[in-house]
């Protein structure tokens, strides 16, 4: 089993930049694939991001809109998820999954805790 931690969450104003990392607790990340999930209060989880194993095969959600990125430093084992142009309904609980290998967009089968993101006007 493999134990996922996210950290980098907090309260930011609308506009403005925040940096999400995603780890796998007393193992690396390498060999698996990673994906960002938001679930806003009161919504259904929505995909954010994901990235292949190997570092390609970049996909992101509807609504990102062009303002997140996400990437993995194979040497670190960590998965990175830059958000900038945050506003406030990005608000939410963010998390992160892992699949080993990839077998399919909705077989993410590990998930971390997730991390608060916050966006005040």
């Amino acid at each position: 089993q493999v134990q996922l931690v996210e950290v980098g969450g907090g309260a930011v104003q609308a506009g403005g930049s925040l940096r999400l990392s995603c780890a796998a607790s007393g193992r690396s990340l390498s060999g698996y694939s990673i994906g960002w999930f938001h679930q806003a209060p009161g919504k259904e989880r929505e995909f954010v991001a994901s990235v292949l194993w190997n570092g390609g095969g970049i996909r992101y959600g509807d609504f990102v809109e062009g303002r997140f990125t996400i990437s993995r430093d194979n040497d670190n084992k960590l998965v990175t998820l830059t958000m900038n142009s945050l506003k406030s309904e990005d608000t939410g609980v963010y998390l992160c999954a892992a699949q080993f290998g990839y077998t399919g967009p909705n077989n993410f089968r590990y998930w971390g805790q997730g991390t608060q993101v916050t966006v005040s006007s």
